[in-house]
């Protein structure tokens, strides 16, 4: 007896539908963690369908009050509250397009970790009042610089000032002055002490016979027509204004300290500078560092990094050095100056360590380019928060590396100042 075309046809339909509810239970069974997203932090999670070739998810049900958006199989977006959401996912079999499905999940937002710290402003009518946090923009030599100085978190919880300073000068015959510091969180009246030093040494420096007289001297050491000895009698002659101008800086902070009756402890600060100038045969950079904040130059093609001062790390074992210090100025501090010569550079940073320690965390790696090409990766918007400075289209470039600045790190709140030349 044969048996009918039909009953095949029934059977092979039967047995389609059988495979696709099983698909179906199948993805609705799997257990499908979402990763947790942190409130005012980009979030991504890509759904990785590869173990179901045949579901498709239309769209994600109760997104709204998150803050998300679903496309392309990825779920993004920065979630503002943070919460325990329900959301239902919508999908359907490639073989039964016209039965949607829904398979609910969790999505856990947890509080934003900057949220937990209170941001309160510093009484403006106390002694030393200082700004919370400034920035600065404008041109450097023939290139631009940008500077940005913030208050840490852990001052803001409490109401305290920001210790940190900079100063930015543009002086005679083409020379420019940038300068950093980092008061001493421990000293009463570190604020005024790192605000006295860079605006102390920046003026020393304002002097147009001290510029003409280093300006002379730079020309006798890269001039080929000099012997050696005339060539090493100019460099100490270029450190001897070097060292006058922190010297100057050590009696400015000891006037200070007389004055207000204070002990120059109370001052202490620590202190980084660069005076450059552009020559017809390269950028000539002078340095000086007392303390745990570094300068560094960038290569043109981004291949090499230079530390352009000592720093005080390591043989103190975490404790730093500062400018209010008279055992500094001893027979070794003349290894603290450097002079530096390069055709050209991309890059000319000075920061303090509060963003030395989060984006660095050892010393040696400040002199690693895989190091400095990841942190201005970071730069360019490859973080948690998602924060770009812009270096081309640089119109709003300060209020963007304040934004950046504000990045979370556990464990560092201390002050941030940086300042890149570029």
């Amino acid at each position: 007896m044969k048996i009918p075309k039909i009953y095949f046809g029934t059977q092979k339909k039967t047995m389609e539908k059988t495979v696709i509810d099983r698909e179906k239970e199948e993805f609705k069974e799997a257990h499908w963690v979402l990763k947790n997203a942190n409130s005012k932090q980009f979030y991504e999670f890509i759904f990785d369908l590869a173990m179901f070739p045949n579901i498709e998810i239309k769209s994600i049900g109760n997104l709204e009050e998150t803050g998300l958006v679903f496309e392309n199989n990825t779920l993004s977006g920065t979630p503002v509250t943070s919460n325990v959401y329900h959301l239902d996912i919508q999908f359907f079999h490639t073989h039964d397009e016209g039965s949607m499905e829904i398979k609910p999940i969790q999505l856990f937002v947890n509080a934003n970790p900057k949220d937990l710290w209170k941001n309160i402003p510093s009484a403006q009518d106390a002694e030393f009042p200082k700004q919370d946090e400034t920035s600065y923009k404008g041109n450097f030599l023939d290139k631009k610089i940008v500077v940005v100085s913030k208050r840490g978190r852990s001052h803001a919880h409490e109401g305290k000032f920001r210790d940190d300073d900079f100063a930015v000068n543009e002086l005679s015959s083409s020379w420019s002055i940038v300068s950093v510091s980092d008061g001493a969180g421990s000293a009463k009246a570190a604020r005024e002490g790192a605000r006295l030093a860079v605006n102390s040494v920046n003026m020393f420096f304002s002097a147009t016979e001290i510029i003409r007289e280093i300006e002379k001297n730079v020309r006798i050491i890269y001039d080929t027509e000099y012997p050696r000895d005339r060539k090493d009698e100019a460099g100490q002659n270029i450190v001897k204004y070097l060292y006058e101008s922190v010297t100057e800086v050590y009696y400015t902070l000891e006037k200070a300290a007389a004055e207000h009756s204070l002990s120059i402890n109370d001052l202490h600060t620590t202190l980084i500078f660069t005076l450059a100038k552009k020559f017809e045969f390269g950028y000539v950079i002078l340095s000086f560092g007392v303390g745990d904040c570094p300068i560094n130059l960038i290569s043109k093609d981004f291949s090499e990094v230079q530390l352009l001062n000592s720093m005080d790390v390591g043989e103190f074992s975490g404790g730093t050095r500062f400018i209010t210090m008279k055992e500094i100025f001893n027979d070794q501090i003349a290894s603290r100056f450097r002079i530096t010569c390069v055709e050209d550079f991309s890059f000319l940073s000075l920061m303090t360590d509060g963003i030395y320690d989060p984006k660095f965390v050892t010393e040696n790696k400040l002199e690693d380019i895989d190091s400095w090409k990841l942190f201005f990766n970071d730069l360019s918007g490859n973080n948690d928060d998602r924060a770009k400075v812009d270096f081309l289209s640089d119109a709003e470039i300060d209020k963007q590396l304040l934004t950046w600045a504000d990045f979370w790190s556990r464990g560092n709140h201390d002050d941030r100042t940086l300042a890149i030349i570029y």
